[in-house]
């Protein structure tokens, strides 16, 4: 079931693509791109025979002057139902909050201390979570 829940994302994100609609960051993920994927990438697909990815590739990747001067948040609030983690100390701005009953949910902060962004985690792994928070918010 998992499968076919992920091939009709796959299927309906590269139907977004070849309209020339942009991919979300989670709809990229979801389809398998870094966030840091850099557009020169994508012209390497032919040579693996993959050129069926090259338009969702290019609605996900960055220019290289574009992931130079991407944006940091000077803070964020990961809300998770439970566990323990050093992670915390890792990255500036980083709060834990843990909240009964919930799903996990990553806050991004604005220079204000507003939400600027919220993303639902609940099927990121921990890695996940850790390479997004380290190319969103500034390590310690």
């Amino acid at each position: 079931m998992y499968q076919l829940y992920c091939l009709f994302i796959y299927l309906f994100n590269y139907i977004l693509a070849s309209y020339g609609a942009e991919l979300s960051s989670e709809a990229c993920r979801e389809m398998g791109f870094s966030s840091n994927l850099l557009c020169s990438s994508c012209d390497l697909l032919g040579q693996f025979s993959l050129g069926q990815l090259d338009l969702p590739c290019r609605q996900c990747c960055q220019e290289e002057a574009q992931l130079e001067s991407r944006k940091l948040y000077p803070g964020a609030i990961l809300e998770v139902f439970q566990g323990r983690s050093d992670k915390p100390k890792m990255f500036r701005g980083l709060q834990i909050k843990y909240v009964r009953g919930s799903d996990p949910v990553l806050k991004l902060l604005d220079d204000n201390g507003n939400i600027a962004e919220e993303l639902s985690i609940l099927k990121w792994n921990t890695d996940s979570v850790e390479e997004f928070l380290s190319e969103k918010l500034e390590r310690i």
